[in-house]
């Protein structure tokens, strides 16, 4: 039978349609919005894990001395230079004594002018008080009257009184001159300790005020690394817990430490924590002051617990949990992060042995995602 010629033309139109727009279905499904989200899962197991911390820190000395003058002057010498080491009492430099020899020999006449004075009042303490007593006679014989005996009392009271001045000036006089000849010893600088000279920060002839550093000195015994770590992860960080410290001049070198304290204060525009991490090892490699370590601070193995990846952890609504597929859906588990390690493997509450959890996924899911489960993500490197 011969079909009409609008019958045949609307078959052959059909017969191109429907296999485009099933090839169109196909594609939607499989590539389109309504494909499903490609996802690599992994499941939970029960392990203990080692949390540790990591920071970042500079090598720096617990004891600086700086040694400078404590009178403005002009520097004289310099001894050392920077490297040197030296030891405790060794003259690292001087100064220039500029007007301290006069001003000691001006305080050693004013001294003996009070010495001289405190002399005289003496002498003449001396002879009221017998005056007095010669009047006191007189008087007991009615051989003299009672002003006079009064007048020459009163004159020994202020004669004890110009002695007792006569003292005080001595005593100041004395204590001039010995702050004089302090000032003059102070003219030599001089290492309070053994040490290792870090810093030469005047050169002769130049003038520095009082107080100002001419050389600085650090006990290399002393170092230890100045660490920061992330409020968010320093939970359990305290003093005495084993430390492995990495120089970055020696990276593939781990020292062997310990973290010696916790600062009280922490830093709130950082958010870190502050600690200090020793190691013995520092004072014999003498690393330069100043050098960047990395510090990874052990905090011992936990209990066994359901461990799951840390990048499976998403925040959903404020809520932190992880998507654990259920059946052929996807369901938010909210947990609790009990500890971390530096793997990456968090241990966590909420969930159980054997559980499925999706690790990555192409796009964001909700709960009514369509997924599909690989092994890993087109173009994550392998």
């Amino acid at each position: 039978m011969k079909l009409p010629p609008v019958r045949r033309k609307t078959l052959m139109l059909a017969a191109v349609l429907l296999p485009l727009l099933l090839l169109f279905a196909w594609v939607g499904l499989r590539s389109g919005p309504l494909a499903p989200v490609p996802v690599v899962v992994a499941t939970v197991s029960e392990e203990r894990v080692s949390p540790a911390l990591f920071g970042i820190g500079a090598v720096q000395a617990r004891f600086t001395y700086r040694i400078g003058p404590t009178l403005a002057g002009r520097v004289a010498r310099v001894d050392v230079h920077v490297g040197d080491r030296v030891r405790a009492g060794q003259p690292v430099g001087a100064m220039e004594p500029v007007e301290l020899a006069d001003r000691v020999r001006a305080q050693e006449a004013a001294q003996q002018r009070a010495q001289a004075g405190l002399n005289e009042a003496r002498a003449r303490l001396d002879f009221a008080r017998s005056q007095e007593l010669r009047y006191q006679r007189l008087f007991a014989s009615r051989a003299t009257t009672e002003e006079a005996y009064a007048a020459k009392r009163q004159e020994r009271e202020v004669l004890e009184t110009a002695l007792a001045g006569a003292q005080q000036e001595l005593a100041r006089a004395g204590a001039e001159r010995r702050a004089a000849v302090a000032q003059r010893s102070n003219l030599d600088l001089v290492a309070p300790v053994d040490g290792l000279v870090v810093e030469r920060s005047a050169e002769p002839g130049s003038t520095v005020v009082a107080g100002q550093p001419v050389v600085e000195i650090v006990d290399p015994a002393s170092l230890w690394v100045d660490a920061r770590f992330d409020q968010v992860s320093a939970e359990g960080l305290q003093a005495g817990l084993p430390a492995r410290i990495v120089l970055r001049s020696r990276p593939t070198q781990a020292l062997a430490g310990t973290v010696l304290r916790v600062e009280p204060r922490a830093d709130a525009i950082t958010e870190e924590l502050l600690a200090k991490a020793v190691s013995p090892e520092l004072s014999q490699l003498l690393p330069p002051l100043g050098e960047l370590a990395e510090v990874t601070v052990a905090l011992g193995k936990r209990p066994a617990a359901p461990v799951v990846p840390n990048a499976a952890l998403k925040r959903v609504d404020g809520a932190l949990g992880v998507w654990r597929l259920a059946g052929d859906g996807l369901e938010f588990a909210a947990i609790e992060p009990i500890a971390r390690d530096l793997d990456g493997r968090v241990q966590v509450k909420g969930l159980a042995a054997g559980d499925r959890v999706v690790v990555y996924s192409e796009k964001p899911l909700s709960a009514r995602s369509r997924i599909e489960v690989v092994d890993r993500l087109a173009g994550a490197g392998r």
